[in-house]
């Protein structure tokens, strides 16, 4: 269950929104075991006062069209699933948007399988694994 959030600065139309979403998604089935269907995210556009970044940070030299991309999932992935994933998101955002890669910045979050409810009060994955003795999705 990864939930994503995507924040870039406001003035892109909605097809430009809805196409980095869709890459993402993806890209995280492609790379890091994601169930089909299970695509939770958050799209926010921030008016340029409030969308701060370093433009030089590392040695890379971004731009007003930056995209930062943060993904909350399970713990598990290996480094070599998320580097691929890092390349996937950029690879592709730069072949339909003609995003530069240097603008695309993501981090990955790792939680614990007991940190996420999908409704209902209930903690699924902790319910799953506790009453049936099954192994939760490594979403």
């Amino acid at each position: 269950m990864p939930l994503v959030r995507i924040d870039l600065a406001a003035g892109k139309p909605p097809e430009y929104r809805r196409t980095i979403g869709e890459i993402v998604s993806q890209a995280l089935l492609a790379c890091a075991g994601v169930p089909e269907h299970d695509r939770f995210q958050i799209i926010s556009q921030h008016d340029r006062d409030d969308f701060i970044f370093d433009r030089e940070y590392l040695g890379i030299e971004r731009s007003d069209d930056l995209v930062m991309i943060q993904v909350f999932f399970n713990q598990g992935r290996t480094t070599q699933q998320k580097e691929s994933l890092y390349k996937e998101i950029a690879d592709g955002l730069a072949r339909s948007l003609n995003l530069r890669r240097e603008d695309v910045f993501i981090t990955l979050v790792e939680v614990d399988k007991v940190n996420w409810s999908f409704g209902n009060g209930v903690a699924q994955y902790a319910s799953m694994s506790q009453t049936a003795g099954l192994t939760s999705p490594s979403s």
